[in-house]
């Protein structure tokens, strides 16, 4: 087997994996949703809720562009700036949706520090996505 095509077939693990786990990131999206609506409605304040809304928003649609950039990548394994992208959008999303998930059910203010930090790694994974793609 030649080396490029080893080269290969390690990237296309890699995006299988990020694929992986972007199923279960999007399922885990639904079931938080759902506990949210159903389990947590009563208990939290109506402006916790929307904190936790907007990280099941941002889980799922970001669970959806991981699986987009994994997809992508397995068309194109050469292309290093989409297993970056790959990185950056799930550090993004546990960092972006973890903090106010966890700021929602534990009204600890200080979490809202670390929520923009996980917005940058978002941004940085579009972009780093878009450049891989137009750089051809």
């Amino acid at each position: 087997m030649s080396c490029a095509h080893e080269q290969r077939g390690r990237v296309n693990l890699v995006a299988k994996s990020f694929l992986w786990m972007a199923g279960v990131a999007a399922a885990l999206a639904v079931l938080l949703g759902a506990f949210g609506a159903h389990g947590l409605k009563a208990r939290l304040a109506p402006d916790m809720m929307a904190v936790y809304q907007t990280a099941v928003q941002y889980h799922m649609w970001h669970a959806l562009g991981l699986a987009l950039i994994s997809v992508v990548a397995l068309h194109y394994p050469d292309r290093s700036a989409l297993r970056l992208s790959s990185y950056f959008m799930l550090a993004g999303m546990i960092i972006f949706s973890g903090s106010l998930y966890l700021l929602a059910v534990t009204n600890l203010k200080m979490l809202g520090a670390i929520t923009p930090v996980g917005g940058l790694l978002l941004i940085a994974a579009w972009l780093v996505f878009a450049w891989g793609i137009a750089r051809e």
